[in-house]
């Protein structure tokens, strides 16, 4: 192999290749929408026109719209936003309250509103479609209006509404659509309202179960403070604690406080009391006169009386200067000096007796004021003891205290929230009556439909040009036969003596064909002089006894030409050139029967020899297996320049395989758009595997102007137009 061989392509070269397939492709595609063109305009039409009527059928729908602002709940009622949550406007909490227009509970209002349930057009028992009432004979629905009428209007209702946040805005459409152009704006008006509505109610309901739940918790709150109170009251009472300014004493602490006072005081007193006492003692213990004593003297009565019987004895003494001691005067001077001195005595007697009875009583009291300290200080040290008792009541009754006024404080607040009222939302636009239906749009469901039926169509011609597996150009009998064309015979519309038409009309586009594949069949195996073709197709009425009798006659004109006809099953030959059959034939020449001179015949106004089929006979195939038809076959070659065999189909038969055996080629003719080429390569596949030499494919029955239109086949001569009028008659083609 050569370097040059082995050099990859260049890319611009690959470039162009693949543009030219890529070119092929769209051409192809363009001449298969060309050749299915009726077909895809009439689809197109046809599904336009059902489109356009089932559109002015269908009930027009009618669309109102109510448009729908959030208000802003931004201010808070103190702290109650946790028994429900205010909206702040959030593209979430829009969608939110979009699904909210969507549920259930809306829809029922509307409904319980405007007393839809007993409204005949939201009966759906009245609105029952075909498919409907399929699906519930099938068991896929349930019968319409089984949940009652009421349940069924909801449904109706939802299934008609349409809720649409408006983007990046706090704007909410609400959608209704209806036969009737009233009742949509009605509804949309309708569930805007009560939504508005729905959401006050709510709001109320709320408020009264916070209202509840906070009276209710209030009555164990406060029934558990004013345990907590009496608790520490109790404790209080029991244990004697008072408080001042706030703070907790005991009566211990302000009775001590006051004994240790008092104690202080008789302990002084006892002092004093006990010196005077130890005073007096001394001296009556020693027999000195207390008299002289300083408390005693400090009396007043003492020292007035001191000065009395001081008087009465200068009195006494200066009468006893005077009188006698038996004088009267001096008697009764001694007297009152004797009654001074029993009243000094006495009086004496009596403070020295009151030193003592003090002295004893400031003792006492001492001694009861230092036992009651001891006592109290004892109780003061229970009092400490107990003050973290009281600390715990105190407590338990300041948190008891706390959470009662918070709940209260909530309560007041819930009670007296105004701002609740405040509606969710507002209507900005109110829904009006719609004048013109959403639905149908006939102008664009005929348009969509004209362009649904378009590429249905010509999705329709794709499939009808895939599915066509028959031959229909010149160019598929090389790409899907893999064989040489030999010839293409036009489309002919007149089929009376058709065998003859070469002799008929000499000039016809026919002819030239016919002339062509003469041409053929001289430049094949040109060194042979004699020649056996045996001429066959895949089924019958594929035109192989009409090219066998034209080319025969073609090749009469130069030659001494034999055509026989092979097909002993059902020969047509003798129909095809008009001759009558006479019962003597190929069947009697094969069989012995006959002589060749009995069985050759003359064709009028041609030189060419034909010998028919003959009688039928009942073993076609043996007949030709046998020694005596194949020498007969030869000695036929040997007296003829040409002998042109028309034998049977090879699809059906084996015959034509037999023939091929004894031929020096074989013709295969193929009807265009008729044969499957499967089946015709199954057969040239049998041809081949009996090596039989294959002069090429006739293409029978071509239209020449819908082949090149449809498949750029210029085989035909029409497709030079009026410069190819000078060399033959176009009048089969017209």
């Amino acid at each position: 192999m050569s370097d040059a061989a082995l050099k990859p392509e260049h890319p611009s070269i690959l470039g162009a290749r693949q543009l030219q397939v890529e070119t092929l492709e769209l051409v192809t595609f363009w001449r298969t929408l060309l050749k299915h063109k009726l077909t895809i305009v009439g689809l197109a039409i046809s599904i336009g026109v059902l489109a356009a009527v089932m559109a002015y059928m269908m009930t027009p729908i009618y669309r109102a719209t109510a448009l729908l602002k959030l208000e802003d709940n931004a201010s808070k009622v103190l702290s109650i936003e946790q028994v429900y949550s205010s909206l702040a406007q959030t593209s979430e909490q829009v969608q939110t309250q979009s699904y909210i227009l969507r549920s259930r509970t809306i829809a029922a209002r509307v409904v319980r509103k405007l007393h839809l349930d007993t409204n005949p057009e939201f009966d759906p028992r009245l609105h029952q479609t075909w498919r409907d009432k399929l699906k519930v004979a099938l068991g896929l629905a349930k019968p319409p209006g089984q949940g009652g009428r009421f349940d069924a209007a909801v449904g109706m209702v939802m299934s008609h509404v349409a809720v649409a946040p408006v983007r990046l805005s706090d704007l909410i459409e609400v959608s209704y659509e209806s036969a009737d152009p009233r009742m949509a704006a009605l509804i949309a008006n309708t569930y805007a309202e009560q939504y508005i509505h729905n959401d006050m109610d709510n709001k109320f309901r709320m408020t009264q179960q916070a209202n509840q739940w906070l009276n209710d918790h209030l009555t164990g709150l406060k029934a558990k403070l004013e345990a907590s109170e009496q608790r520490l009251q109790n404790y209080r009472n029991k244990e004697n604690i008072i408080e001042v300014n706030g703070n907790a004493v005991s009566g211990s602490g302000s009775q001590l406080e006051g004994l240790v006072t008092n104690l202080v005081t008789a302990r002084m007193s006892l002092a004093q009391a006990d010196s005077a006492y130890r005073q007096i003692q001394e001296a009556q213990r020693n027999g000195t006169s207390v008299d002289s004593l300083p408390m005693v003297m400090r009396d007043p009565v003492v020292s007035e009386l001191e000065q009395v019987v001081a008087q009465k004895q200068q009195k006494v003494t200066e009468l006893s200067k005077r009188y006698g001691p038996k004088f009267i005067t001096m008697i009764q001077a001694k007297a009152e000096l004797q009654q001074a001195k029993d009243n000094l005595r006495h009086q004496v007697a009596i403070v020295v007796a009151s030193i003592e009875h003090t002295y004893n009583a400031a003792r006492s009291n001492v001694q009861a004021l230092s036992g009651a300290v001891a006592e109290v200080k004892g109780s003061i040290r229970q009092a400490n003891e107990k003050q973290f008792t009281l600390a715990d009541l105190q407590r338990d009754v300041e948190t008891n205290q706390q959470v009662y006024d918070l709940f209260l404080k909530r309560f007041k607040e819930t009670s007296a929230a105004d701002d609740l009222t405040k509606p969710i939302a507002s209507v900005v636009d109110a829904a009006v009556t719609p004048q013109v239906p959403v639905r149908p749009n006939k102008t664009q469901i005929v348009t969509v439909a004209l362009c649904l039926g378009l590429l249905f169509g010509i999705a329709v011609a794709l499939l009808f040009e895939r599915l066509d597996t028959t031959v229909r150009s010149t160019e598929e009998v090389g790409l899907r036969l893999g064989q040489p064309i030999l010839t293409t015979l036009p489309l002919l519309k007149d089929h009376d003596h058709i065998g003859r038409r070469y002799l008929a009309d000499p000039r016809s586009q026919f002819a030239e064909a016919i002339r062509t594949a003469r041409t053929g069949v001289l430049l094949s195996a040109i060194d042979q002089p004699h020649k056996v073709l045996v001429i066959t197709s895949s089924l019958p009425g594929e035109g192989k006894t009409t090219f066998a009798a034209n080319l025969a006659l073609a090749h009469a004109q130069t030659k001494r030409v034999l055509l026989i006809d092979a097909d002993m099953r059902k020969p047509r030959l003798s129909r095809e050139l008009g001759l009558d059959d006479d019962l003597v034939g190929l069947s009697a020449l094969a069989s012995g029967e006959a002589e060749v001179k009995d069985c050759v015949r003359s064709l009028p106004d041609s030189a060419l020899q034909v010998i028919t089929a003959g009688a039928v006979p009942p073993n076609p195939l043996e007949l030709m297996l046998s020694q005596r038809f194949q020498e007969t076959v030869a000695a036929l070659a040997r007296d003829y320049d040409l002998v042109i065999i028309d034998s049977p189909p090879v699809h059906l038969v084996s015959d034509a395989i037999i023939l091929s055996t004894l031929a020096t080629g074989v013709i295969f003719v193929m009807k265009a758009n008729s044969t499957p080429y499967q089946v015709a390569q199954r057969c040239l596949r049998a041809l081949q595997n009996a090596k039989a030499t294959l002069f090429g494919v006739v293409l029978n029955q071509l239209d020449f102007k819908k082949a090149e239109s449809h498949y750029g086949d210029y085989s035909g001569y029409g497709a030079y137009g009026k410069d190819a009028a000078g060399y033959y008659s176009t009048k089969e083609s017209s």
